[in-house]
């Protein structure tokens, strides 16, 4: 009998983690699931926007295939009615099950989140959730309001309680009567933090004085960025801390006092997340199911935290697409776990010092795509198929190969396998490469640039991220038949990794094996 899922998903969650060597964060419960697991250092979401990313991952198909770039549409009814990793595990004799935010809510999931299709009971949403945008935050002379940096007093709070702790509750609530019951079971749980606002208790703050905390390596607009990439993170403008400090529409820069608050609530919140999976992964321990349940742990993308002038998600660079990915399999990733034995113990953030290495650790780029074909591998399932080129009528397929066969393979054989490469486009094609896309409505940033809906889509940007550059290329987008065409190009982007790991150099301009890169796309 096959192991479980338990598959954690977390909103707007960049790898600002120890275990993927970030020194200033304390996460010691995701480092030590880490110290289990299989770690991908190099994971890139599909698009960085919640609802687009997610279907995306969660069809196994991508953007151009679930027709979704924005939040307006059910694939279902919009693209194809493309089958689910949740709804194949359910037809495999999963329970399936559904805490939090794991699709995005509203339309593009039906307003149901895809259940019954997905779910084999009506999924779970925080009763709190309502109440995250509300006036809850204190400002000066008491008063309340609805600001982007929100450290709150949990008890002060609507219901006394905030949105992840009663999804964690909810979790364990069910893993305990999953156990009872003898079921195997697929529950997915969806954490909002650090989504914005940044409303997390308090206490947090504490692990991150303010004179630790620094401004981004790159906080300026770069000079070669082209304007159609910059997103003006609209989102946060409409904050009334933000609100009030009056920047400039597009490129104004946060005042450097504030960036350091954001990126220190930013923290707090990534930390008071470690906190609910840190409870979550004991009480999988205490039911006695961290022998036979497979963890994944992700997210929907990353957030920008003030490199290139930027915040927010909605681009192509790194900081806004790539994910923190990790698999824990028992007997695979670690030795074989014996029944009711104390995997993950909770670490307090508060007392705990060090973080734990990743068990194994690939640098190979990976894309969210390929989780569904992973996870149905690892579960023992049959892996669905790969889709043909057009598969908008084919129900059951993916866009994303399996990357289980990365598990084991040792570093240094992915090393010598780089050599005796002489035809260019050979080693191109069996270099893993991922991609990413993101619609604009306009070449200069408008206020609906960060989420154009379909019918004001008139650029894509296209986006490969290979090991050793990312390459974007922005060209005319015709929403109404969803073509590309990749002869009107409207900008380009280059950034070599080697010497430019922040992408803040782009040499697209002054190369001239744009037609390579344009031949490969196109």
């Amino acid at each position: 009998d096959g192991m479980n899922v338990l598959l954690i998903i977390v909103d707007d969650l960049r790898p600002v983690l120890g275990c993927y060597g970030d020194k200033l964060v304390k996460s010691p419960n995701i480092d030590q699931l880490a110290s289990q697991s299989m770690v991908f250092t190099n994971a890139y979401a599909q698009q960085a926007v919640c609802a687009p990313s997610r279907v995306s991952f969660l069809t196994g198909r991508r953007p151009d295939t679930t027709r979704l770039y924005d939040f307006y549409s059910y694939w279902r009814v919009h693209a194809g009615n493309y089958s689910t990793m949740p709804q194949y595990f359910k037809e495999n004799g999963y329970m399936t099950l559904s805490v939090g935010k794991v699709f995005h809510p509203g339309i593009s999931s039906n307003y149901s989140d895809d259940y019954p299709y997905s779910w084999s009971i009506p999924p779970f949403h925080p009763s709190a959730e309502k109440h995250e945008n509300d006036k809850t935050c204190r400002g000066k002379g008491g008063k309340l309001y609805a600001n982007l940096v929100c450290p709150v007093n949990v008890t002060e709070m609507p219901e006394g309680t905030l949105p992840d702790i009663q999804s964690t509750e909810e979790a364990i609530h069910l893993l305990n009567i999953m156990k009872t019951n003898r079921q195997k079971f697929f529950l997915a749980v969806g954490y909002h933090k650090p989504h914005i606002p940044l409303r997390y208790p308090q206490e947090f703050l504490k692990l991150y004085p303010l004179e630790n905390i620094t401004l981004a390596p790159d906080p300026w607009v770069p000079k070669q960025l082209p304007s159609v990439a910059y997103n003006p993170w609209t989102d946060i403008r409409q904050r009334d801390d933000v609100k009030a400090l009056n920047v400039s529409f597009p490129y104004g820069p946060l005042p450097d006092d504030f960036q350091r608050q954001i990126r220190q609530s930013y923290y707090a919140a990534v930390s008071y997340l470690d906190v609910q999976v840190g409870l979550l992964l004991n009480a999988l321990d205490n039911a006695g199911l961290s022998n036979n349940t497979i963890v994944v742990f992700t997210a929907d993308h990353g957030w920008s935290l003030g490199e290139h002038g930027e915040w927010a998600k909605y681009s192509n660079f790194d900081v806004a697409t790539r994910v923190p990915l990790m698999f824990y399999v028992p007997g695979m990733t670690t030795s074989p776990v014996s029944q009711g034995a104390r995997v993950f113990p909770y670490l307090d953030p508060f007392n705990h010092i060090g973080a734990s290495a990743p068990q194994g650790q690939s640098k190979k780029v990976v894309e969210l795509v390929s989780l569904f074909s992973t996870l149905a591998e690892l579960a023992g399932l049959q892996v669905p198929p790969a889709c043909p080129e057009l598969s908008f009528g084919v129900m059951l397929c993916t866009e994303g190969a399996s990357i289980v066969h990365y598990f084991n393979v040792s570093e240094r054989m992915v090393e010598e396998g780089k050599e005796g490469c002489d035809d260019t486009a050979r080693c191109f094609k069996e270099e893993p490469f991922a991609f990413s896309q993101y619609p604009r409505p306009a070449d200069t940033p408008q206020w609906n640039s960060d989420k154009p809906k379909l019918k004001d889509i008139r650029i894509m940007g296209y986006s490969i991220r290979t090991i050793d550059y990312r390459y974007t290329l922005w060209v005319q987008f015709d929403p109404n038949n969803f073509s590309a065409d990749f002869e009107a190009v409207h900008a380009g982007e280059l950034y070599m990794m080697e010497n430019d790991p922040n992408q803040d150099y782009n040499i697209y301009y002054n190369t001239s094996h744009g037609w390579f890169f344009k031949k490969i796309l196109g």
